[in-house]
């Protein structure tokens, strides 16, 4: 969705903008060459994948700094750097093509890899490490959790047989567990193993935790005015970054209940709130659920890609931009 973020984030009359996952700098490139003031930090997490980047982006000499970090901490990248505002932030979350094309990854179960899954290899479990060590139950929880996989249960109980005979330590190893705990007959569209797959991968990397922290910190960082693009790729980090952003425009994200008792309270008074940028009036509407107006959101839908660029790169089909801009 190169030429949807560059519409929405506007950087062509320049200035600071931040790419949280900068994986192979698609995203970064498209913003340096919008404008000849457009300076860039670039985050990612994977050091195989800033490398690429880096290489790709060293025509521009000294107008980006690439930083090897989670996109949870931009707030504190930042203030290393000595930044207390952005014109614009991006996150594309997910996974990057070379994360999907390099099989030992073990991203895909196109083929036999290890079963890894980490974007960070320097440190943290690995998806095996998850699926041979937790009890039946919360394995069962984790791939309901994070996919909304109807049959976690099945799939958890197979998983723990078969690694009582011998460890689950490959892609392919993964992938049959789960077809012969569904039992689902004949030719898939989607391989029924995607969904338990997805959910490992945000689990070793901690994906939806991550999200909840980007978003305040981010929309602290930005210059009023300036705006945040989220891409996400499935329906729950695309429920996270809509709630969030209501949250943030100053909709009471409670349940009714808690709403209806909350409307008969008098109105928060607006709070003067300390960030890295300074001192700011923020109206806080909710004090249990943290909503308080701080943004405008521009895109009341996600914006999806084109036909065309869905024809062209069928993984983007699952994409969904949500914009907005700080007060």
């Amino acid at each position: 969705m190169l030429a949807e973020v560059i519409d929405w984030l506007q950087p062509q009359q320049g200035g600071l903008f931040v790419d949280c996952t900068l994986g192979l700098g698609g995203h970064g490139e498209a913003l340096l060459n919008a404008s000849p003031d457009v300076v860039l930090i670039a985050m990612d997490r994977d050091d195989e994948a800033l490398a690429v980047a880096r290489e790709r982006l060293k025509i521009f000499e000294n107008r980006f700094q690439t930083v090897h970090a989670n996109f949870e901490d931009v707030a504190a990248v930042l203030g290393k750097l000595d930044v207390d505002q952005a014109r614009g932030i991006l996150a594309d979350l997910g996974v990057s093509s070379l994360q999907l094309d390099q099989s030992e990854r073990g991203f895909s179960f196109a083929s036999k890899a290890p079963l890894d899954m980490r974007m960070d290899r320097s440190a943290g479990e690995t998806a095996a490490d998850l699926v041979n060590s937790l009890p039946e139950a919360e394995l069962a929880d984790l791939i309901f959790d994070y996919s909304e996989e109807r049959g976690a249960r099945k799939i958890a109980r197979a998983i723990v047989r078969e690694r009582q005979r011998e460890p689950v330590t490959t892609t392919d190893q993964l992938a049959a567990i789960v077809v012969r705990a569904l039992r689902i007959p004949g030719r898939w569209r989607i391989h029924p193993a995607t969904r338990t797959f997805q959910a490992l991968r945000i689990a070793v990397n901690g994906e939806l935790d991550a999200l909840k922290r980007l978003i305040p910190d981010a929309i602290s960082m930005l210059t009023p005015g300036g705006r945040l693009a989220i891409i996400s790729f499935h329906s729950l980090e695309d429920r996270k970054v809509k709630q969030s952003f209501l949250r943030e425009s100053g909709r009471c994200t409670c349940d009714s209940g808690t709403a209806m008792l909350l409307l008969t309270q008098p109105r928060t008074k607006p709070a003067r709130i300390a960030t890295a940028a300074g001192e700011r009036d923020e109206k806080i509407v909710c004090e249990r659920c943290g909503a308080r107006e701080r943004v405008r959101i521009l895109t009341r839908k996600p914006v999806r890609p084109s036909e065309e660029e869905v024809s062209r790169n069928p993984r983007s089909r699952s994409a969904r931009l949500r914009v907005c801009e700080r007060l």
